[in-house]
């Protein structure tokens, strides 16, 4: 999202295979949305009527992909803070076969994004849909995750998705850009009191996507009446955000939450405390504080948002802003004021080694583990009772994995329970722990079911930002899934093909995910093969006894 040299120039070895000059793409992407030129490949491309104008995409395996499309008009000048403004429409075949620039970025969370980015001519999206004539598909939109700060859909191809897998159904997938970090979630009275929506400038970009959608998912095959809307990560979040936003009613009807459920939000006063913050850093004060803000070059505005491996003190994300998203999750969840339709969501078994990995990926070189002194000194009082290294041999690793990971495995089952009595759930646990991983080999630092590990399973060969590579947990050779990995990518690709045509993973009936009834859960344990995992199961393996005691819900 960004007018540098565009994120299309990023090495990904799917691409290769679609267009070489994929590859090659490194100008400035302009306003002006690229028209197809008149080679043979592009000419034999094929074209869809959208209702902005015809685009031309590509054809690869019996997937027809339609990269970079624009969904809104670039958020540049006075657009910028501002609600995503109509796309200007074309009359030529737009070309649509090579990845346009990622949104404004900095920070890289260490091998899952990058490289930075300061185009803010970024609002783009993809879809992916087969070949097959066999009526109107599903529609999965899908939110890249990345903290609200990083990521982009150029890394996920959804080929596979689009396709079902051998098991589920075809499906119209949408991956989509969206603005971060400053840029797509801030609050300033200057910028709040011009008359607009105003904060959550990133979820007003997703439903924009939403929109986009009705008006032309039909065109790429779509059932505009059944649209799934997920995400991993933030992009769980930021469903969640659109799940309780009335703003967002009826444009979705099936609501994904790869790793977590959402339990809370930032609130205002903190939002508008750090948009204070940070317009005084910039030097914007006085009287044309708005216009200040938007003359701000953009890598102005990166410099003071973080580095490449921590944020700066004014980063809020989404947040309760009275209007756009209204209320508290757990003041909605409790009430039942939010947009009620099926659900499912879930984390995998080892959370926390993400952040952990980031650390120790910054750490060096040479990168070094925690010590035993940085473990007490994180982990203290009641948590550190429940906690102590003794209880793994001393590995700061593993420890602060579950510290770190058992919280939220816990709110994720606080939510699911309250969601289950209104409205059809499923809940799932992420277990299987030898799949291959995109950080480098580091010393003493084990993946195990990392954050993040899971999106390879669902989007081929995904493998973070353009220094990942997929490596073995054991060996460190390069590889992608194999084996009976793959036998459980089929069967999830199944189930979030499934979900996204009738709201139910199955497809039809309770087996192998089983529907929370009521309140009473059982999970779908992911791992090879699939099983069941009972709430008792569960609650004793993340020591929910414990964190129920901890944790408090915010509602206000």
């Amino acid at each position: 999202m960004q007018t540098v040299p565009s994120s299309s120039a990023r090495p990904r070895s799917w691409r290769t295979g679609i267009l070489a000059s994929t590859l090659l793409a490194a100008t400035a992407f302009t306003t002006v949305p690229v028209l197809a030129n008149n080679s043979d490949d592009n000419n034999n491309g094929p074209v869809v009527k959208t209702a902005e104008g015809p685009v031309r995409g590509l054809t690869k395996n019996g997937v027809s992909i339609f990269l970079g499309i624009p969904y809104a008009a670039p958020p540049v000048g006075k657009l910028r803070w501002q609600p995503p403004q109509a796309v200007k429409k074309w009359k030529d075949t737009y070309d649509a076969t090579d990845y346009k620039s990622s949104c404004p970025q900095v920070t890289e969370l260490g091998a899952f994004a990058g490289p930075a980015s300061v185009n803010e001519d970024c609002l783009y999206l993809s879809v992916f849909t087969s070949n097959k004539k066999n009526g109107k598909k599903p529609i999965l939109v899908w939110i890249h995750g990345g903290g609200n700060v990083d990521g982009e859909s150029n890394d996920y191809d959804a080929s596979k998705l689009a396709t079902g897998g051998p098991n589920g159904k075809d499906t119209v997938v949408v991956v989509i850009n969206y603005r971060l970090g400053l840029f797509g979630f801030l609050s300033h009275a200057a910028l709040n009191n011009e008359g607009h929506l105003w904060g959550n400038y990133g979820i007003l970009d997703i439903q924009a996507v939403l929109r986009w959608v009705q008006r032309n998912a039909a065109a790429f095959g779509g059932d505009p009446t059944k649209v799934a809307l997920g995400g991993q990560s933030a992009g769980a979040q930021d469903t969640g955000a659109n799940q309780l936003s009335p703003l967002a009613a009826g444009l979705f009807n099936r609501a994904i939450y790869e790793s977590a459920p959402l339990a809370s939000l930032a609130n205002a006063t903190t939002a508008l405390t750090n948009g204070n913050n940070f317009a005084t850093a910039a030097g914007c004060t006085g009287s044309n504080v708005a216009k200040c803000l938007r003359d701000l070059p953009a890598s102005r505005i990166l410099q003071l948002q973080g580095t490449p491996n921590a944020n700066g003190p004014y980063i809020t994300g989404p947040f309760v802003d009275g209007t756009i998203v209204p209320i508290q999750p757990e003041a909605a969840w409790t009430t039942g004021r939010f947009n009620k339709m099926p659900t499912m969501g879930g984390a995998v078994k080892d959370e926390g080694n993400f952040s952990i990995g980031i650390t120790e990926y910054f750490s060096g070189p040479p990168q070094v583990p925690m010590t035993a002194d940085q473990y007490n000194a994180r982990v203290t009082g009641a948590t550190a009772q429940q906690y102590p290294l003794s209880n793994y041999g001393g590995n700061t690793q593993l420890a602060y994995d579950r510290v770190s990971t058992d919280r939220g495995k816990c709110s994720g089952l606080h939510v699911l329970k309250e969601w289950g009595p209104q409205m059809p759930t499923y809940g799932y646990d992420f277990t299987y722990q030898n799949a291959p991983y995109y950080f480098p080999k580091m010393p003493g630092f084990q993946a195990l079911a990392a954050h993040t590990i899971d999106i390879q399973f669902l989007f081929q060969n995904w493998h973070g930002g353009s220094l990942g590579v997929n490596l073995d947990q054991t060996t460190g050779v390069p590889r992608e899934i194999q084996g009976a990995e793959v036998g459980l990518s089929d069967s999830l690709v199944a189930a979030w093909t499934n979900f996204a045509a009738n709201g139910n993973p199955n497809g039809s009936g309770n087996s192998p995910w089983p529907k929370v009834a009521g309140s009473s859960i059982q999970f779908l344990n992911e791992n090879t093969p699939l099983a069941t995992e009972s709430e008792a199961a569960y609650r004793s393996a993340y020591n929910c006894d414990f964190w129920d005691t901890q944790i408090v819900y915010p509602t206000m």
